[in-house]
């Protein structure tokens, strides 16, 4: 076993794992985030996708060692207060991009990191873009088209409140 040191949604966490983890089942075994989904577990659905110093990545691929003394921030981080949804949630909602809900954290974590990237500042933001940024990320129910309007519209509610 191993001490691991992660700042995981703002808060300060020791946790012992074997040297073979991955990041998701840190996550949500003694972490208890099971927001995280596991779907494929081969990097391929996205469903397991978390952000690692703001970046989006598969936490599927990524062993709990690798995050030693990084921030990372879950699904369960990304709502600003108990009472109130993130931009790009309430963006999701508005748009009913999620049926099953399954793949949802995963969609959610990919566009809030898309707004890092230069393309979220274009305006309008190119609905293209936002299907290949996607791209890592699928849904089984969707269609994908409430998905896509729903990140254009979050990304400029981020851009408008400065949220990340």
């Amino acid at each position: 076993m191993q001490e691991v040191q992660i700042q995981v949604n703002g808060s300060a966490c020791s946790v012992q794992v074997e040297p073979g983890t991955l990041l998701v089942d840190c996550l949500r075994g003694p972490l208890g985030l099971c927001g995280t989904h596991q779907g494929c577990d081969t990097a391929q659905c996205g469903a397991c996708t978390v952000q690692v110093d703001g970046r989006a990545v598969k936490s599927c691929n990524v062993l709990a060692v690798q995050v030693a003394g990084r921030a990372v921030r879950t699904v369960e981080g990304l709502a600003p207060a108990q009472d109130r949804l993130h931009p790009m949630q309430q963006a999701f909602s508005k748009h009913h991009a999620l049926q099953c809900g399954f793949c949802t954290p995963g969609f959610l974590m990919r566009a809030v990191s898309m707004a890092d990237e230069p393309e979220a500042l274009c305006d309008p933001i190119d609905p293209h873009w936002v299907r290949h940024a996607l791209g890592g990320n699928l849904c089984r129910c969707t269609g994908y088209e409430g998905i896509v309007h729903a990140v254009c519209e979050g990304l400029v509610a981020m851009r408008r409140a400065g949220a990340a």
